[in-house]
């Protein structure tokens, strides 16, 4: 007998983007300068391998998983390309409030995507809902050079990382046990 089914690349890509995510915003908060650890799992972890995920979601047929999952393994690696192209000479520094603007926009992004959530479970919903605040809370503090909303965006954004490695395992380990042992709050089946 041959299988068939096509195992589920989104938790890979929520963890790339959750232990990114945590990553970088523990540098935001203020507990660790921004090092090679985040750019590596930037271009790696949060970049390639959310890219790697999204393309597996086209293969499922999943528009929704293949636009989020490849939209921020790009956010990812365009991050660390605002970061380093000015430190290797090949491009000019951003000023605080155009990242602002640029953040804002994947806000608004996320916005939209969040809305696509709403049949789906509380907890894609809960990544999703406190990923736009994040990026809410980042393009204010930076637009206005608000250093506390920048360090309080830091500790949500340490919240949304984490909600996304929980959503992640909950998805390997409910699969792996044929049950739900980490509720995620699906919806019901009409």
């Amino acid at each position: 007998m041959h299988n068939n089914k096509l195992a589920n690349p989104g938790p890979l890509g929520l963890m790339g983007f959750g232990m990114t995510t945590i990553l970088l915003n523990l540098h935001n908060a203020g507990f660790f300068p921004l090092a090679s650890v985040v750019l590596s799992m930037g271009i790696f972890f949060g970049g390639l391998a959310q890219i790697l995920a999204g393309l597996l979601e086209y293969k499922k047929g999943n528009t929704f998983g293949l636009t989020a999952f490849t939209a921020y393994g790009c956010f990812w690696l365009s991050l660390v390309g605002v970061l380093l192209l000015p430190q290797m000479g090949l491009a000019m520094p951003t000023d605080a409030v155009f990242l602002g603007i640029w953040l804002a926009l994947w806000g608004i992004f996320t916005l939209f995507m969040f809305f696509g959530t709403l049949k789906a479970s509380r907890a894609l919903q809960f990544v999703f809902a406190s990923l736009t605040v994040l990026f809410a809370l980042l393009a204010i503090g930076n637009i206005t050079g608000n250093e506390a909303v920048l360090a309080f965006a830091g500790f949500e954004g340490i919240i949304c990382g984490a909600s996304a490695i929980y959503l992640a395992m909950a998805e390997v380990i409910n699969e792996q046990l044929g049950r739900t042992a980490l509720p995620t709050g699906e919806p019901a089946k009409a």
